[in-house]
């Protein structure tokens, strides 16, 4: 059975003390390696065992989504020597992973432009959501080559290419068509948003899902954010008034 999820901007989501949905920008690899006197990609790779904590930490919370921004489509732009590392980070975490994440019941989605991945990358990628694709504990969506305006763009073309005649009939595309072509239809909007390592900015991730996502920013580098951190960013979002257009009255009424 396939779930339907609303937009934020057509219905009113309704209030929880949890926050179903956490969409994570994973911020300050390299700068945790550089405080160390270490070279970046020991950065990275403290950031994927954190990585874990942070799945395990979630399922004990009863969040049911986690989406992880881990690599954009702008990071190519890096050293060659560090993309090639970050690749084989990411192989390893598939090798290594997977196993332990079936049976901790996640399932495992990675959206993204992967055609630009090498062949034996996507194949760990299919074999992986292939094994945990019945598990429902928690859904782990990683944005790999993913950026929020190729996200939306995507979607638009994808609709065209199946809409023909759309432009010939005189047909719109409405917000509920595009939201089904986008790459997480899968899953509600965040209702919270976290970066890490102190930046105060989106970066191209989950430009249409964050709309009414409340937000988060925190100094702390990814490869230190633990338990601990997740509670004080839940911490934060509980204190929050999500109103969706609304005034604080009409929320006192209801």
């Amino acid at each position: 059975m396939i779930k339907r999820f609303f937009s934020s901007t057509s219905e009113v989501p309704d209030s929880i003390e949890v926050p179903r949905h956490v969409a994570i920008i994973m911020d300050g690899n390299g700068r945790w390696a550089k405080k160390r006197l270490l070279p970046r990609v020991a950065g990275h790779a403290q950031g994927v065992d954190r990585v874990r904590d942070v799945v395990e930490a979630c399922i004990e919370r009863g969040i049911e989504y986690l989406t992880l921004f881990a690599f954009s489509s702008e990071n190519w732009r890096r050293p060659q020597d560090e993309v090639s590392r970050l690749m084989e980070l990411f192989v390893m975490a598939l090798e290594r992973e997977v196993t332990r994440m079936h049976r901790n019941g996640v399932c495992l989605r990675v959206v993204g432009d992967l055609g630009r991945f090498d062949a034996r990358l996507r194949e760990l990628i299919a074999q992986g959501e292939a094994r945990t694709q019945e598990n429902n504990r928690l859904t782990l969506t990683v944005c790999a080559n993913y950026g929020g305006r190729w996200d939306i763009l995507n979607a638009v073309n994808n609709w065209r290419r199946d809409h023909p005649g759309a432009d010939a009939e005189g047909l719109a595309i409405s917000e509920e068509d595009l939201a089904s072509y986008l790459s997480m239809s899968y899953a509600p909007e965040p209702d919270l948003f976290i970066r890490t390592g102190g930046e105060q900015r989106i970066s191209n991730f989950l430009l249409w899902q964050l709309a009414y996502s409340e937000l988060y920013f925190t100094d702390t580098l990814w490869p230190d954010f633990d338990a601990q951190a997740l509670d004080q960013a839940i911490s934060s979002y509980r204190k929050r008034e999500r109103r969706f257009g609304r005034t604080s009255e009409q929320l006192l009424e209801r």
